[in-house]
């Protein structure tokens, strides 16, 4: 008991919206080199490094190639990096040529794909639509999403989904009037998520800084924790003003519990205001609201 008490049976790390470009000097790339050094320093233990979207500014190849050199920096002291999709990558242009470039680049194998680290599901969601700024998820993946959830749910573990754009009136930056939500399937998908309270969804998007209000939100008793991952590029704040920042999250997976720590990878410091302790036990339904 002691050791599942005070050791950690999984960790990891998520960050989200690098937005890599070709300039090997451009402070965004730099502050992706910087946020993988203080992972490699600080998390030799980390299963992977999930990335929430928005990967290079614009999709082009000389990013991917900056995205590649900067991955092989610390290669030997990393975990897999593992991605989601974001709006950048793929929302303009020919949708299939740019899905291409993004899945040939980073090795992910599909729009949407899953991992199973030591018993434990990472799902990543995916538009399967081209559009500018928000995603559109086929029936065939939310039904995917509802399967893969049921499988980690019978085993009794959490399961962590991360997408790149927030649900609608939840998490820093998602609320209506700020415009920086973005699933055209909202309710379908917040239907799915709430017969599984034991998920953790964790989007980017908005560049929220996690000093922001609703920076975590539980879900109110009708969703799971979810959780705005911030950015590594560049931050924006609830005054609606740009921030120079970098900023992700730490996550050890106890078997009570889950910690989610924010961490300023600039600073190299932890965020004080976000720091979280989710609670696995008891399982409550959430099926009667």
């Amino acid at each position: 008991m002691s050791q599942s008490v005070n050791k950690p049976l999984l960790a990891f790390q998520v960050i989200t919206d690098t937005h890599v470009t070709a300039d090997p000097n451009h402070l965004y790339n730099r502050n992706f080199e910087q946020a993988l050094r203080d992972i490699a320093a600080n998390s030799p233990d980390s299963v992977g490094i999930m990335h929430a979207g928005d990967v290079t500014d614009h999709g082009f190849p000389g990013e991917y190639e900056e995205l590649r050199r900067i991955s092989e920096l610390y290669k030997d002291k990393l975990p897999p990096l593992y991605m989601a999709t974001g709006n950048h990558d793929v929302g303009l242009g020919f949708w299939k040529s740019r899905l291409g470039n993004f899945l040939d680049a980073t090795g992910m194998p599909a729009a949407y794909h899953e991992h199973w680290l030591e018993g434990y599901a990472f799902l990543f969601l995916g538009t399967e639509q081209g559009l500018e700024l928000f995603c559109d998820l086929s029936e065939a993946q939310l039904g995917w999403l509802d399967a893969k959830l049921g499988e980690a749910a019978s085993s009794g573990m959490p399961a962590f989904v991360f997408l790149h754009q927030p649900l609608k009136n939840t998490t820093a930056g998602s609320m209506e009037a700020q415009k920086w939500y973005g699933v055209t399937q909202d309710d379908e998908l917040k239907a799915i998520l709430a017969k599984y309270p034991r998920t953790f969804l964790f989007t980017g998007h908005g560049h929220w800084d996690m000093e922001a209000l609703r920076n975590h939100v539980d879900g109110e008793g009708k969703l799971p924790a979810m959780f705005n991952a911030a950015s590594v590029a560049y931050l924006w704040t609830d005054e609606d003003k740009r921030k120079e920042g970098s900023q992700g999250y730490y996550v050890e997976v106890y078997e009570d519990r889950v910690h989610v720590k924010g961490r300023d990878f600039a600073a190299e410091s932890w965020v004080k205001s976000a720091q979280y302790e989710v609670s696995l036990r008891p399982i409550i339904s959430v099926s009667g609201g």
